[in-house]
């Protein structure tokens, strides 16, 4: 079987060892004293390498030196001093044409991470990257720049994915969203979950566990998303291709609202260290810019990145600064969730979101956020109930959001969501209790990678949810992730899925396609596979309310 230079380095990306470089250290030399000491006893490069926030002519490099990843202190088995990191970025994956070479230094303070940040390099051309510390060599990584400001570049291969709890299966569809080589990944939110072993379980069992106890503290993070980063599939997906992150509740806790934890009847008194440490863990572990390094509580996640004249990438936080969720979370019928005064951005965000609609001359604005934009009434009578953590939470925030975008005269708005572990399809509406009103946007939603256990096939048109709001076009409860390929005529998107994710190894087909076109705002579906054969399906295949499944996968800790 012949295999692709990319299939290559899938491959590569779960053998050999790696190399790391320091903290938001730029492309500098460094010093070689702290070297002069017994050297690493093991691969350190066992958490792979990543790339991440793409522009024009540059991108972050990442990678974190751990020979032990699962030491309970957190720094992965690391001497407590600096660590010298080389790193190297080709135009071909044997590099024998390097570009750029440098030193940087993986510090203790840092949890020895690694993000090397460059510019000025080509725009539109793909890369390849690897780091060595001593003896050892880190897997290849491949990425790229997006195309010049001025220039529509040619189609965009980009897939979303979000909600992989290490605990509830294998992470095979990060490794099949590797094998299909897209040229951009974004991640959604809920890349880790913070439970103990065995408090969150999927149906079916738990095939794995998370080791350590739930985590508070900066040591518990940094030990949990080490144990993420050894999975070989995880790994692969990262190396693949750069990657755009944004999180949501669970790399800090359930459903917390800015200082507010899940469950503030409970309080908790250090829940501020807490979000700190969370904050960190994530910042070193992520391949992020040196602008969201955390000051304290603080983190600048929300950022643009663009692609050329053919995308802009708006990428929200609806966490860090939302207000509490109105009449205790849940699905309510609950009028707070129209209050004006209410928002799920923060005034700044929204400001800035706003702006950067007037601003646009993009062909497709595309925001990248974590929890459902549309509307989805649970009740098929006169009251209105919603979840009270998604937007329907935060209802005048949507709107002014939704009215910025059309007073803005932004050509194709696409909201691209995660959370709910599920794929979904909707239109967007400036009122959505006028079912006949016109669409002004498109919403695209990915299912989870892991999170629920197996899932299974159905009807997407047996799920309640989707009489009770017409504009809801597709429903799915597998796992997987969306596949996408943005042109200027179209923005096509298939939703992928795994049968299972109880076993490692699962195939994956294409569920359904949608298609959104050039100035016609509303996903169209063009392909709609046959119901999976299998016995197991869900929802009305096997006579259980498909809404009340919806309801209580998304608020039992979801």
């Amino acid at each position: 079987m012949s295999l692709s230079r990319r299939s290559l380095l899938v491959a590569a990306g779960v053998s050999a060892g790696g190399a790391a470089l320091a903290g938001p250290a730029a492309a500098t030399a460094a010093p070689v004293g702290a070297a002069a000491t017994r050297p690493l006893a093991a691969d350190p490069f066992t958490l792979g390498v990543a790339s991440g926030d793409p522009d024009h002519d540059g991108f972050v490099l990442w990678t974190r030196l751990a020979p032990q990843p699962l030491a309970e202190d957190g720094l992965g088995g690391m001497p407590s001093r600096p660590v010298p990191v080389r790193w190297e970025l080709a135009a071909d994956e044997r590099f024998r044409h390097v570009l750029r070479r440098g030193t940087a230094v993986a510090s203790p303070a840092a949890a020895h991470s690694v993000h090397v940040e460059l510019g000025g390099l080509p725009a539109g051309r793909e890369y390849f990257y690897r780091f060595r510390v001593e003896r050892y060599v880190s897997p290849v990584g491949r990425t790229r720049t997006a195309p010049p400001p001025w220039a529509m570049g040619g189609p965009l291969a980009m897939a979303f994915v979000s909600c992989s709890q290490y605990e509830h299966g294998w992470f095979t569809a990060y490794r099949r969203l590797a094998e299909a080589e897209p040229d951009l990944v974004l991640h959604l939110g809920d890349y880790q979950y913070e439970y103990t072993a065995g408090a969150y379980v999927a149906p079916g069992g738990n095939p794995r566990d998370h080791e350590g106890p739930e985590t508070v503290t900066l040591a518990n993070y940094r030990q949990r998303h080490a144990q993420y980063k050894t999975d070989p599939d995880l790994r692969a997906a990262h190396a693949a291709a750069p990657w755009l992150v944004v999180w949501d509740d669970h790399e800090l806790d359930n459903n917390w609202a800015d200082e507010v934890p899940e469950r503030p009847e409970n309080p908790q008194p250090g829940f501020l260290d807490r979000r700190a440490a969370a904050f960190q863990a994530y910042y070193e572990n992520m391949p992020l810019r040196r602008g969201s390094v955390p000051r304290g509580i603080d983190m600048q996640l929300y950022r643009r990145v663009r692609w050329g004249r053919l995308a802009t990438f708006h990428l929200l936080d609806t966490r860090q600064y939302r207000d509490d969720q109105a009449c205790g979370d849940g699905y309510r019928d609950c009028a707070a969730a129209g209050d004006p005064a209410r928002s799920i951005t923060g005034a700044e965000q929204e400001r800035w979101l706003l702006d950067g609609f007037r601003r646009s001359e993009a062909r497709w604005d595309i925001l990248g956020q974590q929890v459902f934009f549309a509307q989805r009434d649970n009740d098929a009578g006169p009251a209105t109930v919603t979840s009270m953590d998604a937007w329907d939470g935060y209802v005048a925030s949507r709107e002014r959001i939704t009215r910025g975008w059309l007073d803005a005269g932004v050509r194709n708005p696409v909201v691209l969501t995660g959370d709910v572990h599920a794929h979904w399809a909707s239109d967007l509406k400036l009122d959505y209790a006028d079912p006949t009103g016109r669409t002004v946007g498109s919403e695209l939603v990915c299912s989870s990678i892991t999170s629920g256990g197996d899932g299974a096939d159905s009807d997407p048109a047996s799920h309640p949810f989707l009489a009770i709001n017409p504009h809801l076009r597709f429903y799915n409860n597998q796992r997987g992730y969306v596949l996408t390929r943005l042109t200027p005529r179209q923005l096509t998107a298939d939703f992928e899925v795994v049968p299972y994710v109880s076993s490692p190894g699962a195939p994956v087909h294409t569920r359904a396609s949608f298609v959104v076109e050039d100035r016609v705002p509303g996903p169209q579906q063009t392909y709609d596979r046959p119901l999976d054969p299998a016995p197991a399906r869900s929802g009305a295949d096997r006579g259980t309310d498909q809404g009340a499944e919806t309801v209580d996968r998304e608020t039992t800790r979801p």
